[in-house]
């Protein structure tokens, strides 16, 4: 078993600015997540760690900590272009399992990252895979920033949305039971796939939810999903959640 962890950082950020960089208990963010996600031990197992940067800044931050790091052009259209390319720069193979963690997750939890890696080496039927927790509130439920997926007996995902799915006919705005899950923003692809999903036509249904994963579904691949109980630690968007995780790191 082998794969490799591609963190794509951009130095642009509209809420925060230099967000890669920020510093967490002194050192650069992006540092952070790539050491956490290094710690993953598993027997038998090839792991590399590559953050895919758009500046030299952050190569030469990753670089000055040991860190892996490439540079990739500043004007894709998506992350999922910057992980294309660092597919090229790295010379994977299509048969190669990437797995996707993003720089502002400094949080993420090992055993997440090695659980999807896992997921699609074992199920040669699936392009992609991805996770999902069981929504615990109402009130995450109905929001739309909270994305939903349904699964298939399987744990094949059928549909993403952000409107709250499935939509319990009986009793509108109600949470049914057993707990729909919440999308677990972590992305585990063959590297053959993501080679050609850039170039793929965008879906009616990605550009009215905004969620590029629907397009991989319209074109008919499968994304197998991991179900977990354990609610992953929030993401840094934010200067309140910058601060947060700082005190964090500093308890």
């Amino acid at each position: 078993m082998s794969f490799t962890v591609l963190i794509p950082a951009r130095l642009a950020s509209t809420r925060l600015p230099n967000k890669p960089l920020a510093d967490i208990g002194g050192l650069p963010m992006v540092v952070r997540v790539a050491q956490r996600v290094s710690g993953i031990e598993l027997a038998e197992a090839r792991i590399r760690v590559v953050v895919a940067a758009d500046s030299n800044e952050i190569v030469s931050a990753c670089r000055s900590h040991h860190i892996e790091a490439i540079m990739t052009r500043t004007n894709h259209a998506s992350g999922s272009d910057r992980l294309a390319e660092a597919c090229e720069l790295l010379e994977l193979g299509d048969e190669e399992v990437v797995i996707n963690v993003q720089g502002d997750e400094p949080l993420i939890a090992p055993a997440l990252v090695e659980s999807v890696a896992q997921l699609l080496i074992k199920r040669p039927e699936a392009s992609m895979s991805t996770a999902a927790h069981p929504i615990q509130t109402e009130l995450d439920f109905n929001n739309p920033n909270v994305v939903k997926v349904l699964v298939d007996i399987r744990g094949m995902a059928l549909c993403f949305s952000r409107s709250p799915v499935p939509y319990w006919r009986d009793k509108p705005g109600r949470m049914p039971n057993p707990a729909p899950l919440r999308h677990i923003g972590i992305y585990g692809y063959r590297v053959g796939f993501l080679r050609q999903f850039p170039a793929l036509p965008q879906a009616p249904m990605e550009m009215a939810e905004a969620l590029e994963q629907l397009r991989a579904l319209w074109h008919g691949y499968r994304i197998a999903v991991h179900i977990t109980q354990d609610i992953p630690g929030a993401g840094v968007d934010t200067p309140e959640d910058l601060e947060r995780v700082r005190r964090l790191f500093q308890s």
